[in-house]
């Protein structure tokens, strides 16, 4: 058997695929389903698009902050090179400071040792190598010794005062 071709029905043949391509062109390229195929693009993207947006506004915003800080930072170390006068000023201070401290230190040691060999303090610690049996005699003498050593210190000091005093007005 042989395939005869009939020619009127390869013309038919061929207007009915052209009309069914032209139709197949039209319905997918209709706007209805573009817009049907747009939405479903922007409800997919869309969300993680708008994440991504708000994930690089909040770095946006820390980073501003950080910059700002570092801007702060900068100033503030730039103001300090101009304290070096300040520093070493302070640093002198404290070597005095440290000094004269030193130097109090030494006269307070100083004038314990003196007091701690005067003639009052010698007889209260007597006073208890003598009187064992009265302990509250004792007491009582040594506390008696200390107040008139305390007072003997105080004229001491009061008349060395009274003495710069004398000589500074007279000069």
């Amino acid at each position: 058997m042989s395939i005869q071709s009939d020619p009127e029905l390869e013309v038919k043949v061929k207007k009915a695929t052209e009309r069914i391509s032209e139709n197949m062109h039209i319905v997918a390229n209709e706007p209805s389903l573009a817009f049907y195929r747009l939405q479903e693009h922007v409800r997919k993207a869309l969300p993680p698009m708008v994440e991504k947006r708000v994930e690089v506004t909040k770095l946006h915003h820390e980073l501003q902050g950080r910059c700002y800080d570092v801007e702060y930072a900068v100033g503030a170390v730039k103001s300090m090179e101009g304290a070096e006068e300040s520093f070493n000023n302070i640093q002198e201070l404290l070597k005095n400071a440290v000094f004269l401290k030193q130097q109090i230190k030494y006269e307070e040691a100083r004038r314990n040792k003196k007091e701690s060999s005067s003639v009052y303090k010698r007889l209260s610690a007597h006073i208890t190598l003598d009187l064992p049996d009265l302990p509250e005699l004792s007491d009582a003498l040594r506390e008696t010794a200390n107040r008139v050593e305390s007072m003997m210190a105080h004229a001491r000091h009061s008349a060395g005062a009274e003495l710069q005093r004398s000589n500074t007005v007279q000069h």
